[in-house]
C-alpha cells in the first residue's frame, strides 16, 4: 500500500545529483562514523570514573543518592531525543548537530572543578542534552546516506563508532585515573573530544536532508496508518503503542538502556567492593562496551540479510543470562566473562532496533520516531538509575542485577510474541500487515 504521494523528488525537496547509498556517500558516511566515534568518547570519559568519585570523593552512603548522576543524564537525553527529531525535520540535520556540540562544552569544567554532588548532576544534565543531539543527529544522517538497503549496516556502523568510542574513553580514563588520580586528568580526554567533533561538524559534515525528501518520493508505507502525513501527535501515539513492530523495538529499547544504566552506575562500586583494583575496574568497564561496539559491526549487517525480530529476541535473552551471571560472580575472570556476553547481546539489538524504526517509519517522518524511539530508549536510565538504586540500597547489588535480569529477560518475550517479522524490504501494496 503506497502513501498516495506521487511528488517528483524535486517537489519534495530533494536537490538534483543527490543518491542514496553507502557506496556513493561513503566519504561523508564514514566522516560522520568517525564524528559518532567522538560523541561516544565524551560519554565514556564517565563510565569508569563518576562511580568511583561518588563513592571516594563525595562519600555518597545510598545507591540511590550516587545514582542521580545516571538518573539526570537520562531524562535530560531521553528529552532531547524527541525534540532533536522534530528540529532536525524543521531546521537540517547539520544545526542540531553543532548545537549539541557547543552545548557540551562546559561538561569537563563542571567535572573536574565541581565542589559537591550537585554540580556532577547538573553536568550530566548538560552532558545528557548534547548527547541527545548530536548522537540522534548522527543516526539519522546515516539513515538519509544509506537508503533503505543496508540500513542495518549503517547503523551498525553508527553504534559501533559510538560505543567502541565509549569502551576506548573507558580503558583510557581507568588508566588515567589509576596513574594520575581522579580527577582533572580523565576529563581532559573529554574536552579535547568535544573539541575536535564541534571542529569537524562545522567544517567538513554536509546537510543530508534532501537525502532522506530523495527517499521519501520512492517509499513504500509498511502499513496504511505509517502514510507520509502524519501530525507529531500520531507519530508519537504510532511509535509507542499503536504499530506493534515501533512499540515493541521502543520497550525493548527501554530496557536494554534500564540495564546499562544499572551496569554503568553499580558495576564499578560492586566490582571494587570485591577488591579489584582501579585499573581492573576500568577493563571490565571497557570490555562490554568494546564487545558491544565491535559486535555491531557484524550484527548490522546480519540484520539486512535475515530480518530483525530473532536478532533482537536473541540479544535480550543473552543480556539477561550476562547479567545473572554478574548478579552471581565474585571474581576477575567470571565478571570478565559475563561483560563479553553482555556485550554480543547488546550488539545483537542495539542497531538492530534502530534499522526496525528505519523498516517502517515513513521518511517524512522517520527522523521524529527515531527521536521518540530514542526518548523510549534513554529514559530506561532513568528507570534504571531509580530501581538499581531503589533495589541495591534495600537488598544488595546482586539483588538489584537479577531483577533487571529477570526483567529483561521478559522483554525479549515480549518481542517475540508481538513485533511483525520486519526487514529491511517495504511492504508491498495489497499485502502490508496490520499495524
Amino acid at each position: 500500500m503506497t502513501s498516495g504521494n506521487t511528488s517528483s523528488p524535486q517537489r519534495l525537496g530533494a536537490r538534483p545529483g543527490i543518491t542514496l547509498g553507502l557506496r556513493q556517500n561513503l566519504a561523508q558516511f564514514m566522516l560522520l562514523v568517525a564524528v559518532n566515534a567522538l560523541v561516544g568518547g565524551t560519554l565514556g570519559q564517565e563510565r569508569t570514573v563518576l562511580p568511583l568519585l561518588a563513592d571516594q570523593v563525595f562519600h555518597l552512603d545510598l545507591y540511590t543518592s550516587a545514582l542521580t548522576y545516571i538518573l539526570a543524564f537520562g531524562l535530560a537525553k531521553a528529552a532531547t531525543n524527541y525534540f532533536a527529531g522534530t528540529l532536525s525535520d524543521r531546521y537540517g540535520r547539520r544545526p542540531v548537530l553543532v548545537a549539541g556540540w557547543l552545548i557540551a562544552i562546559p561538561v569537563p569544567l563542571l567535572l573536574i572543578l565541581g565542589p559537591s554532588w550537585a554540580w556532577i548532576v547538573a553536568a550530566n544534565v548538560i552532558l545528557g542534552i548534547s548527547q541527545g543531539l548530536t548522537w540522534s543527529t548522527t543516526v539519522m544522517m546515516k539513515m538519509d546516506l544509506a537508503g533503505p538497503s543496508r540500513r542495518g549496516l549503517a547503523m551498525g556502523l553508527n553504534e559501533a563508532a559510538g560505543y567502541l568510542g565509549v569502551a576506548a574513553t573507558a580503558l583510557a580514563t581507568g588508566y588515567i585515573a589509576a596513574t594520575h588520580g581522579l580527577r582533572p586528568g580523565p576529563f581532559l580526554l573529554g574536552a579535547a573530544f568535544i573539541a575536535l567533533g564541534l571542529g569537524l561538524s562545522v567544517l567538513a559534515v554536509k546537510e543530508t536532508h534532501h537525502h532522506a525528501r530523495l527517499e521519501a518520493a520512492n517509499h513504500t508505507v509498511a502499513h496504511a496508518g505509517a502514510h507520509a502525513e502524519l501530525s507529531n501527535r500520531d507519530v508519537f501515539t504510532l511509535t509507542s503503542f499503536r504499530d506493534k513492530s515501533l512499540s515493541s523495538v521502543s520497550q525493548a529499547g527501554l530496557v536494554n538502556n534500564l540495564n546499562d544504566g544499572l551496569a554503568w552506575g553499580l558495576f564499578p562500586v560492586l566490582f571494587a567492593a570485591a577488591g579489584l583494583s582501579i585499573g581492573d575496574i576500568g577493563i571490565l568497564a571497557a570490555v562490554y562496551p568494546a564487545v558491544w561496539g565491535a559486535g555491531q559491526l557484524v550484527t548490522g549487517a546480519l540484520s539486512d540479510k535475515y530480518g530483525r525480530k530473532w536478532l533482537i529476541v536473541g540479544g535480550m535473552l543473552i543480556q539477561a543470562a550476562a547479567l545473572g551471571m554478574v548478579a552471581v560472580g565474585h571474581d576477575f575472570g567470571f565478571w570478565l566473562a559475563a561483560a563479553v556476553l553482555l556485550g554480543a547481546g547488546t550488539a545483537m539489538v542495539y542497531p538492530t532496533l534502530l534499522a526496525a524504526i528505519g523498516d517502517v517509519a515513513h521518511p517524512a517522518w522517520r527522523a521524529r520516531s527515531v527521536g521518540i524511539y530514542r526518548l523510549w530508549r534513554d529514559g530506561g536510565f532513568a528507570v534504571g538509575a531509580l530501581l538499581a538504586g531503589i533495589l541495591a540500597d534495600a537488598y544488595g547489588i546482586p539483588a538489584a542485577v537479577a531483577v533487571v535480569a529477570a526483567l529483561t529477560a521478559l522483554s525479549g518475550i515480549l518481542v517475540a510474541v508481538r513485533m511483525r517479522g520486519t526487514d529491511h524490504k517495504p511492504a508491498t501494496s495489497g499485502t502490508a500487515p496490520a499495524p
